[in-house]
């Protein structure tokens, strides 16, 4: 069902520096900050040649990602994405199979245009599994 990794999410406590460590120090094809008001973040993305690196960084007051930067003043990895060809049929899948679907289960627009949905992270390991259809 799953198919390829689309991207490693790392929260970060100073997006500017988390930036300049990537292009800086490593190399790396940064790309812009773009706000996604709807999911409470800033993101940058980080392209490889074989998948990519989202940076997380709060906006607004209630962004989910203070509570996990709460948790994790120095940041960390917050949630692995894969994609899917059908997200409708995945989640009804996984939730068929016990899987909880965070937000209500309906798929929400993500930062790279597409449908995405999150499965809880005690249903996977202790880790936080985004889907995102093709």
């Amino acid at each position: 069902m799953i198919g390829r990794l689309n991207h490693v999410a790392i929260a970060v406590p100073d997006l500017g520096a988390a930036i300049a460590l990537y292009r800086d120090a490593l190399g790396a094809d940064v790309g812009a900050p773009q706000d996604e008001p709807e999911h409470g973040v800033t993101v940058v993305f980080i392209t490889l040649p074989n998948t990519k690196i989202e940076l997380l960084h709060p906006l607004g007051e209630n962004s989910p990602i203070e509570g996990f930067l709460g948790k994790n003043p120095a940041g960390g990895i917050h949630h692995i994405c894969y994609e899917v060809a059908d997200i409708l049929a995945a989640r009804d899948k996984l939730a068929a199979s016990g899987a909880r679907v965070l937000g209500g289960g309906e798929p929400k627009i993500g930062a790279h245009g597409k449908p995405v949905l999150f499965l809880h992270p005690k249903d996977f390991n202790g880790t936080l599994i985004e889907l995102e259809q093709l």
